[in-house]
C-alpha cells in the first residue's frame, strides 16, 4: 500500500498556493537521510519554504522531499524522507498539518500469527443440518 503522507503533502501545498500563501515544510534536520544546509538549522529543526518561486527541481514521492534552494545567495539541495517532515503550513496563518514523527516511515510487513488466540477451538467440519 502507497503511504498517505506525500499525498497530504501535495494537497496541503495545493491548497497553500491555490489561496496566495507560502508553503513552509518544518523538518526534523537530525532524521537519516536528511540533507539541509546546517547553518540554517535550529533545535535540530528547520523550516524550509517551498514556494515554486523559492525553489526549483521540486519532487515529493513515496521517498520524501527534493528541491533545489538557494541559502544566502548559495545553491544548496536538499532532501528529507517522508519520515523527517513535522509539519506543512501556510506561511501567513498558521493553517497547515502535523505530523507525529515517524508517520510516513513504510510499515513494516507484519507476520501473521502462528497460533490462533487462546478462546473457542476452531470448529471441525460443516455445522449445517438437513431441515425436512
Amino acid at each position: 500500500m502507497t503511504p498517505l503522507k506525500p499525498y497530504l503533502l501535495r494537497a496541503a501545498r495545493d491548497w497553500c498556493l491555490d489561496n496566495g500563501f507560502t508553503p513552509h515544510l518544518l523538518v526534523d534536520a537530525t532524521a537519516a537521510g536528511v540533507k539541509v544546509p546546517t547553518g540554517y538549522v535550529e533545535d535540530g529543526k528547520i523550516v524550509l519554504n517551498i514556494n515554486p518561486n523559492a525553489i526549483a527541481s521540486f519532487n515529493l514521492d513515496d521517498d520524501g522531499v527534493r528541491f533545489s534552494a538557494r541559502f544566502g545567495g548559495r545553491e544548496f539541495f536538499v532532501e528529507a524522507p517522508l519520515n523527517a517532515v513535522l509539519a506543512i503550513y501556510a506561511k501567513e496563518n498558521g493553517q497547515g498539518i502535523s505530523f507525529p514523527p515517524d508517520a510516513g516511515a513504510k510499515p513494516e510487513e507484519t507476520k501473521p500469527p502462528e497460533e490462533p488466540p487462546p478462546g473457542k477451538p476452531p470448529r471441525k467440519g460443516p455445522q449445517l443440518k438437513v431441515v425436512k
